[in-house]
């Protein structure tokens, strides 16, 4: 089966991250699949070490004459089964053809750049009820769910080189240093939380804004701001427990991430956490905007061992039923062999 991805996404990111897993999976699964993204030097090297080296595009502004025509020609060569255009600017490259040409949506995006696309598909539940709700045929609107890959079983990464002492609670989170991230709901939670650590992984316009925050809370020792790791399963090993503060979270990976490695979560009931933890189940919900209702969630779950581990082991087995590769990919080849033109 062939299949062309198409993305004009930023360097870094939750929706290009999963498109470079699906890709990669869907080409190790025998699929023949054709990735157009933007120029990134570094992108294109991770697909072409998986062995799906793409075909880069300007994807630019209204001044880019070049990026439609040469896409529709790429097209046309490679005659996909199923094109997919993710997210806003993708869709408007993206043209019509031979081929089916779905709309992937990670968010409550402006639904006339993808007008002309045959179905959408929504990475929520929530966002898919949403795409319908605005008048598109519930037949041509699909919930295809992101995986993320097992987390679990790694070494924990090293506290010592974070600055952290060995018998310290440490909580993390992960991200772009964004506010819809909520990260500074997170440092006004710490200062109710003495002794324990928060370490932010992540890099964004926030991060001198976070560390004032810190500072004008007392609580700079406490927080650390290591940049973007590699390291991701490491950290969570390290951690006690997952916090997701933001204020604006259409799925969160980061929350699946946690979950596949076992580790308890505490979430501020943005739209997509609220959808994927089962609050009391396999996580803890708070209101969003809320520190003190956050500090009290993670306090109480520090305090209780027995119930921490039940919810990640409650969180554990949510993911590998629903959340990990196998069952995803499957879901998606199953929707890319059987979708038809509108």
């Amino acid at each position: 089966m062939k299949i062309a991805q198409i993305i004009a996404g930023a360097p870094a990111g939750g929706a290009e991250l999963f498109f470079e897993r699906l890709t990669l999976a869907l080409h190790a699964a025998g699929e023949e699949v054709l990735p157009v993204i933007r120029r990134d030097p570094a992108r294109a090297a991770r697909l072409a070490a998986g062995g799906a080296a793409p075909l880069q595009l300007g994807f630019g502004g209204p001044l880019d004459l070049l990026t439609r025509p040469r896409l529709a020609a790429a097209l046309r060569r490679f005659a996909p089964r199923v094109a997919i255009a993710w997210m806003n600017r993708a869709a408007r490259f993206a043209p019509r053809g031979d081929w089916v040409l779905a709309g992937r949506l990670g968010g409550y995006y402006d639904l006339s750049y993808y007008r002309h696309c045959d179905h959408l598909i929504g990475n929520t539940a929530g966002i898919a009820g949403w795409i319908a709700a605005q008048g598109w045929p519930a037949g041509r609107v699909h919930h295809l769910p992101n995986f993320t890959p097992d987390m679990g079983g790694a070494a924990p990464a090293a506290r010592a080189a974070l600055g952290i002492g060995a018998d310290v609670p440490v909580l993390l989170a992960l991200g772009r240093l964004h506010r819809n991230k909520g990260f500074d709901v997170l440092i006004r939670a710490l200062a109710d939380l003495p002794g324990m650590h928060a370490v932010i992984a992540g890099e964004g316009p926030e991060r001198a804004a976070l560390t004032a925050l810190a500072a004008q809370c007392g609580v700079a020792a406490r927080v650390h701001l290591p940049g973007w790791r590699d390291d991701t399963a490491a950290l969570f090993a390290m951690a006690d427990l997952f916090v997701c503060a933001s204020r604006i979270e259409p799925l969160g990976n980061m929350v699946l991430e946690a979950f596949s490695a076992a580790r308890p979560v505490v979430a501020a009931a943005a739209d997509g956490p609220r959808e994927v933890i089962r609050d009391g189940e396999d996580g803890v919900l708070v209101p969003t905007e809320d520190a003190k209702a956050l500090a009290a969630a993670i306090a109480a779950l520090c305090a209780d061992p027995a119930r921490a581990a039940h919810l990640a082991a409650r969180a554990r087995g949510r993911y590998e039923a629903e959340f990990a590769p196998a069952p995803v990919l499957a879901r998606w080849r199953n929707f890319l062999a059987t979708v038809e033109k509108a």
